[in-house]
């Protein structure tokens, strides 16, 4: 294959992940869904494992650089910034292909700490994290680490509840609640 094949190949992956999970979805799925061998899929990933890292650090890519161009086109100022988080998810949400969130879908999938997958979803999201404080603190709001990892929380919060479909509008919730958290801050 080549380099295209195999990042188009990464790409129908998450997408089959993202859709199906990750226990249930076999290679012999994703061999038929993408129409590559799999002799050609193991020349590239020695195991599922391997390319479901590879799709999750695909998904991160994606979702990061589209919320970030999101926000900067909601928000200029830092504060205003960290309220245009929750509109970003809003948008999200009401995507049609809306499956909740893959990092929280691959941690409960492989909770074990030391596994390479679950370590991944650790990683993504301190990534987030740090992303939130560096708003925080750009803002000069108080206590900017317990106030970023409150937002995060409030995003993860809306995440799932989105997820459940337990509330018409889970991520203008968590954008009020965020609103009272930083004007508390300011």
């Amino acid at each position: 294959m080549r380099k295209n094949k195999r990042d188009e190949l990464v790409q129908q992956a998450m997408e089959t992940f993202y859709r199906n999970g990750f226990h249930a979805t076999g290679m012999d799925m994703l061999v038929a869904e993408s129409g590559i061998s799999k002799t050609s899929m193991y020349k590239h990933f020695k195991s599922k494992d391997e390319l479901i890292l590879a799709a999750l650090k695909l998904r991160e890519e994606q979702f990061h650089n589209w919320s970030a161009q999101r926000v900067a086109e909601l928000a200029s100022e830092p504060r205003d910034q960290l309220l245009a988080l929750f509109d970003v998810l809003d948008e999200w949400f009401k995507e049609d292909t809306f499956k909740s969130c893959m990092f929280i879908k691959a941690s409960s999938e492989y909770p074990e700490p030391d596994h390479p997958i679950h370590q991944q979803t650790v990683e993504q999201r301190n990534a987030m994290y740090e992303g939130v404080l560096t708003l925080v603190e750009a803002a000069a709001l108080k206590n900017p680490e317990a106030l970023a990892r409150q937002l995060l929380m409030l995003q993860e919060g809306a995440i799932i509840t989105a997820h459940f479909g337990n509330s018409k509008d889970p991520a203008g919730e968590a954008k009020v609640a965020a609103k009272a958290l930083i004007d508390a801050a300011s």
